[in-house]
C-alpha cells in the first residue's frame, strides 16, 4: 500500500520484456466476472485475431474430418492446416473446400498443396456483433418459415427446395455465434465489445441460438415433406393456421430476448403450450382416420409442434436470464 489508499502489484520482468514495455508505458486493466483482473499492453487489441494455429490430419472419413475442422473453428483457431500424408484426392479436396465455404463464415483457403490445405478465418470479431448474428439467423429462419407456408398452400416445389438450401445459412450463423460465445467466455473485454453485458450470459445465449438452429431444421423438414406431397393445402386449413401461430410464437420469443422481459416470456410459454395441445389433439384424433391426409401432413404437424416447443424454451431461458440479472443487481 502506498499513500494510505492505493495498492501496488509488481509486474513479472519476463512478461514486461516479452511485451516490449518500459517505464511510462500505458497498460489496460479489465475486471472480469469471476473477480479476476486482466492486464494487457495498451498496444494489444483484444479484438484483433492473433492467428492461433492448429494442424489436423485427414482420416479419410469426410464426415469425421469436417466435424474436426468445425470443432477447431469453434474453439477459436484462426489458421487451420489440414494435412494428408498420402495426398488429397480430388473428391476430398472438393468436399473440404466446399463444406468450409458453405458452413463456416469468414473461412478462406489461403494455401494449397498436394498434401496440405490451409484455411484461415478472415473475420475480425469487431466486424459483427452477437446481436447482429442472432438477428440474421432470425431473419433467415422467419423468411424460410413464411415461404414454407406459401409452398404448402401452392404445392410450390421450387420454393420448397429453396427453403431447404437456406438452412445452410442458418447453420453458418449458428456456428459463428458459438465461436463468438466461446471466445467471450475466455475474454470479458471481447464479450462487452460484441454486445454481451456479462460473460455470465454466454450460456443463455448459447442455448437460445441452439433452439433457433433447431427451429430452422424443422422448417427444412417441413419443406422436405412438401416435396413428397402431390397436392397443396387450402389456405383455410387448420394446419396453415397452426403454422402461422407457430411462426408468431417463434418471432415473439426472439424479439423478447434483448428486452429480457419475463412477463412477456411467460405469455409466450402459455401460447406455446396451447398451440402444442391443439396440434397434439389433431394429430392423435386423426392419425388413425383413413380420411386424414397422409404421413407428410402428420410430419408437418409435428414440426410445427416442435417449433412452438423450442420457442417456449427460448422464452424460459429469457426468464432465467432476467432472474440472474436481478440477483446480480441486488448483490
Amino acid at each position: 500500500m502506498t499513500g494510505g489508499s492505493t495498492y501496488i502489484v509488481s509486474l513479472p520482468i519476463k512478461w514486461v520484456r516479452e511485451n516490449g514495455l518500459s517505464a511510462g508505458d500505458a497498460l489496460v486493466l479489465s475486471s472480469n466476472d469471476n473477480s479476476s483482473l486482466m492486464l494487457a499492453a495498451e498496444s494489444i487489441d483484444c479484438l484483433t485475431p492473433q492467428h492461433s494455429q492448429v494442424e489436423i490430419s485427414l482420416t479419410g472419413n469426410p464426415g469425421d474430418d469436417f466435424r474436426v475442422l468445425v470443432s477447431n473453428y469453434l474453439i477459436g483457431y484462426d489458421v487451420i492446416s489440414i494435412v494428408s500424408t498420402k495426398g488429397f484426392t480430388a473428391d476430398e479436396r472438393k468436399f473440404i473446400k466446399e463444406s468450409a465455404r458453405r458452413r463456416l463464415i469468414g473461412i478462406e483457403i489461403v494455401e494449397e498443396s498436394r498434401n496440405k490445405l490451409v484455411l484461415q478465418s478472415l473475420l475480425n470479431y469487431k466486424d459483427i456483433s452477437l446481436e447482429k448474428s442472432i438477428n440474421t439467423m432470425f431473419r433467415i429462419i422467419s423468411s424460410m418459415h413464411e415461404d414454407v407456408l406459401i409452398a404448402l398452400m401452392d404445392n410450390d416445389m421450387e420454393l420448397a427446395y429453396d427453403v431447404i438450401q437456406r438452412d445452410d445459412d442458418v447453420d453458418r450463423f449458428y456456428l459463428l455465434t458459438v465461436r463468438q460465445l466461446k471466445a467471450s467466455v475466455d475474454n470479458s473485454s471481447l464479450a462487452q465489445k460484441i454486445g454481451i453485458d456479462s460473460s455470465k450470459d454466454c450460456l443463455g445465449y448459447r442455448l437460445v441460438t441452439k433452439s433457433m438452429e433447431r427451429v430452422g431444421d424443422h422448417v427444412q423438414r417441413i419443406a422436405q415433406n412438401i416435396i413428397e406431397m402431390d397436392s397443396p393445402i387450402d389456405s383455410c386449413d387448420e394446419i396453415i393456421q397452426l403454422g402461422n401461430l407457430s411462426l408468431d410464437i417463434f418471432s415473439d420469443s426472439v424479439n423478447a430476448l434483448y428486452d429480457v422481459d419475463s412477463d412477456f416470456a411467460n405469455r409466450i410459454i402459455e401460447r406455446s403450450n396451447k398451440n402444442v395441445d391443439i396440434i397434439s389433439r389433431i394429430y392423435h384424433n386423426q392419425s388413425d382416420n383413413n380420411s386424414f391426409p397422409g404421413e407428410q401432413k402428420r410430419n408437418i404437424l409435428l414440426s410445427f409442434q416442435r417449433i412452438s416447443e423450442y420457442s417456449a424454451d427460448i422464452a424460459e431461458i429469457i426468464i432465467n436470464m432476467h432472474a440472474k440479472r436481478l440477483k446480480d443487481s441486488a448483490s
